[in-house]
This record gives structure tokens, C-alpha cells and sequence, in this order.
């Protein structure tokens, strides 16, 4: 057998084994789901920051200051 043939039926072999441990696990995907989430809340949390900061600098720019 030709040594690419060995060598990608030693890596299937390896893709094989590696996805029945993940098979198994009933808590694989929950970092996936964790990143996910987290960033989603990231995401809002910026927006919502984004929004006070044009609301403030609005009213700033609105305070008189007695000048001319």
C-alpha cells in the first residue's frame, strides 16, 4: 500500500475515534452554546452603551451656558 494511503487511513482512523468521544459526551456542544450566548449579551451590552452615550451627548450640547 502506497505511504499517502497508510497515512490518510491512519488519519481517518484518528477523525474516526476522536468523533465517538464526541458522540459520547452529552456536553460537548455546551461551550459552543456558551460562546454564543455570551456574545449575543456583548453584542446588546454595546448597543445599550452606544445608545446612553447619544443621549447624553445630545442633552449635553443642548445646556445653555449663558454665553453669546
Amino acid at each position: 500500500m502506497p505511504p499517502e494511503l497508510i497515512l490518510i487511513r491512519h488519519l481517518l482512523a484518528v477523525i474516526h475515534d476522536r468523533w465517538q468521544v464526541l458522540r459520547t459526551d452529552s456536553e460537548a456542544g455546551y461551550t459552543t452554546e456558551t460562546v454564543v450566548v455570551t456574545a449575543l449579551l456583548v453584542a446588546m451590552a454595546i448597543a445599550v452603551v452606544a445608545i446612553i452615550v447619544v443621549k447624553v451627548t445630545a442633552t449635553a450640547n443642548n445646556i445653555s451656558t449663558g454665553g453669546s
